[in-house]
């Protein structure tokens, strides 16, 4: 298995739906307002497909229209990406050697290697990994088996055409805060196995999840992209409700809001910024980026 940059868009499917209603317009695509300046923020997919471009005029034009680009990661850069790399490895590959194997129930360990057999991956592939970053990059894995490309993302492409037009490129997160959250840093590994539980369970409806949010993507279908990122509806105890719960704050919710506040920065000061950051931060039914922002009292327009 490769490194761990190619996690970084797979928690698409634990988060919920917005009670939003769909509006009929066609993008995942909002412009952010206060008194005297405006900003632009587009959902995006990690991976896409040819099939995604040329992406619409409306989004282009708001991106030739903006004097920067921020992201939750700036990929373009090589520094940035070795240390995400350096970094996502420390945190989410076992240093003491354990083994994967020794800290799930076998019950996992079964499914795991099904997977792996089904998957034509060697048995062992996830030997190093830590369960949280072990089920991340299995989503990653099955996203990409149905042909979808990391290089073909909507935060890359834009990156790209940053970098050609020599626009200004913000990072919304460091380094160290992306990888530490999304590989289990810091987390005792209970946690790290109820998702890669949750992640495994999932893995049957994986490819019309990934399909359906592909298509409620390109129609910008709130309604449509929330029922594919919430199709599992198992029951859970209490002890996995709370496990949830704490997953989805610790991926979505805190960074909601650290995303959020850092808008209302750009805004209070006036800058011109087309701002992307994965589609899921925008949908979710607590705390998502563009209801926090519209608490602040910021004019909102889905376009």
């Amino acid at each position: 298995m490769k490194g761990l940059s190619v996690l970084f868009a797979c928690a698409l499917l634990l988060a919920g739906c917005s009670t939003q209603e769909n509006t009929g317009k066609k993008h995942l695509f909002w412009k952010v307002s206060d008194s005297n300046s405006t900003i632009y923020l587009l959902g995006s997919l990690h991976f896409a497909d040819s099939s995604f471009y040329p992406l619409d005029s409306v989004i282009e034009n708001a991106f030739d229209r903006s004097e920067e680009l921020a992201v939750e990661i700036d990929m373009s850069d090589d520094s940035i990406s070795q240390q995400l790399a350096l970094m996502s490895e420390q945190y989410g590959f076992f240093q003491d050697g354990q083994i994967l194997d020794s800290v799930i129930p076998a019950s996992v360990s079964m499914s795991l290697d099904s997977l792996c057999l089904a998957w034509t991956l060697p048995l062992g592939s996830f030997s190093r990994y830590r369960p949280m970053s072990a089920g991340m990059t299995v989503t990653a894995v099955g996203i990409m088996r149905l042909g979808y490309d990391s290089n073909l993302g909507i935060d890359v492409h834009f990156l790209k055409r940053a970098r050609d037009a020599g626009k200004n490129i913000i990072s919304l997160e460091t380094v160290e805060e992306q990888a530490f959250v999304l590989t289990g840093g810091g987390d005792s590994d209970s946690l790290g196995i109820f998702y890669l539980e949750t992640i495994l369970r999932e893995t049957p409806s994986l490819d019309s999840a990934t399909r359906g949010m592909m298509r409620a993507w390109k129609t910008g279908d709130d309604s449509l992209f929330c029922v594919y990122m919430n199709l599992d509806t198992a029951e859970l105890s209490h002890t996995d409700s709370l496990l949830k719960k704490e997953i989805n704050e610790r991926i979505y919710y805190s960074r909601n809001r650290k995303m959020a506040e850092s808008i209302a920065t750009l805004l209070a000061k006036d800058r011109n910024v087309f701002v992307i950051v994965g589609a899921a931060h925008l949908a979710g039914n607590h705390e998502n980026v563009i209801d926090i922002l519209r608490r602040k009292g910021f004019i909102i327009e889905k376009l």
